[in-house]
């Protein structure tokens, strides 16, 4: 199993580019399957999940190209199959975007129930609720959504919850139904209004992404496009996180500032001075940071896949803070492994009470999830010693190239596969 060994103390300094937004490749991926013109993506970020979709559209019978790391064409002209295997469902649960995807344009389509990060329960109730709206009939057995119409008629859907997945999967499946479809309460996510672009530039009539009611014409055909993906927010996110933790001075590029707003925000008031330019965002953390009250919520609000960074920094900040969240129940499983490092932190219900320290030690703790195992490398760049993370197949489903990038900002990070490589790095550094 690979880890991650670091020796924290180095403040991050320089710049560094951000890849495409893993969350909206994900969905823009699946709905390239709706056309049976050949699509081209660029700006794809290579990562884990992105790898396993691009098998599970092949697994159907698609004609996927990779061209280069971050560029792919699709053709899904060639599919042969409703069904998406178990296999490439277990590890990302993305792949049922797949569902709204086939639906859409066959009016058929079998996925077998998600997996994923196990950072709560989030059920796909609504998604289906969706779909029977539009007319489809969908079953639960052995272990496979069905979901199947002799036509989809559109209609109006009223989400009791704001999702981001239900919206971009209603959205796909109403984008090729007969007649208008309206989503209320609606995600307004960056990578919802990204869905809705390219859908758009395949000739799809969606308008109103970006806020809470979305209207969709249905269109018979979808056709050829090239689309580029938006920059990814969480990884900038992470990044401009990893510059205050360590007291560092890092330029982010690369970026659209309006998305990073609420992260930018919380920076600027635990004492961080941050700069914006047009694509880029400049963090520098001089002063000692300070205590603030973090709540996460649907966006513009402040993203959950934040909340474990920006745990790791309110954990070395002066006072008591606390991070209320209110997406998933199960976000908090990194707090334990946090608190070998030395942070007190203590959870009551969905609240994390964080009493600032001092500083982090290094210590040998195991990523939980993606964006926990992202937080436990920025407590290590921040810690004093040594810190070796375990699990970290689980950060690279989501951050392409992690380590050089913190390494070509003045980290001491390797990626090692053996006690031997640990002692390796240990000697070197010390």
């Amino acid at each position: 199993m690979e880890q991650y060994v670091i020796k924290g103390g180095n403040p991050l300094v320089g710049e560094v580019e951000i890849g495409g937004a893993k969350n909206a490749a994900l969905a823009i991926l699946a709905a390239s399957i709706m056309a049976d013109e050949t699509i081209t993506i660029d700006n794809l970020p290579n990562v884990r999940d992105i790898n396993v979709l691009l098998g599970a559209i092949e697994g159907i019978g698609a004609v996927v190209e990779r061209i280069d790391a971050h560029t792919v064409k699709i053709n899904g002209s060639t599919i042969s199959g409703m069904t998406v295997d178990y296999e490439y469902i277990k590890k990302i649960r993305a792949s049922y975007y797949l569902l709204g995807a086939l639906l859409g344009k066959y009016k058929k389509a079998e996925v077998a129930l998600p997996g994923g990060c196990d950072i709560g329960s989030r059920p796909i109730d609504l998604h289906l609720k969706g779909f029977r709206a539009l007319g489809a009939r969908v079953d639960i057995q052995h272990g496979l959504i069905a979901a199947e119409a002799d036509h989809l008629k559109g209609t109006h859907i009223y989400l009791d919850k704001v999702s981001v997945g239900a919206t971009i999967n209603i959205m796909m499946a109403a984008a090729m139904a007969e007649g208008k479809t309206i989503i209320e309460n609606a995600a307004k996510e960056p990578h919802v209004v990204d869905v809705a672009n390219f859908l758009n530039s395949m000739g799809a009539g969606i308008r109103g992404a970006g806020t809470d009611v979305i209207r969709i014409v249905g269109v018979e055909k979808l056709h050829k496009t090239e689309y580029s993906i938006i920059p990814d927010q969480i990884e900038a996110g992470t990044f401009m996180f990893a510059a205050a933790a360590t007291r560092g001075d890092v330029t982010v590029k690369n970026v659209i500032p309006k998305h990073l707003e609420a992260t930018t925000a919380k920076l600027l008031e635990v004492g961080c001075e941050v700069e914006e330019f047009d694509d880029a965002v400049r963090v520098v953390c001089a002063k000692p940071m300070h205590h603030t009250q973090v709540t996460t919520l649907p966006y513009p609000g402040f993203p959950t896949d934040m909340q474990p960074q920006m745990a790791v920094i309110l954990g070395i900040a002066d006072g008591t803070s606390t991070v209320t969240e209110s997406i998933f129940e199960n976000r908090f499983k990194y707090v334990d492994e946090l608190t070998r490092m030395g942070a007190n932190i203590k959870v009551e219900s969905n609240i994390a009470i964080i009493t600032g320290v001092e500083k982090y030690t290094g210590a040998r703790v195991s990523a939980p999830d993606l964006r926990a195992g992202a937080a436990l490398v920025i407590a290590g760049l921040a810690a004093e010693g040594i810190t070796i993370v375990d699990d970290i197949y689980y950060i690279e489903r989501g951050y392409e190239n992690f380590e050089e990038k913190l390494a070509s900002l003045g980290a001491q990070i390797e990626k090692v596969s053996s006690e031997k490589e640990i002692q390796k790095f240990t000697l070197k550094v010390s």
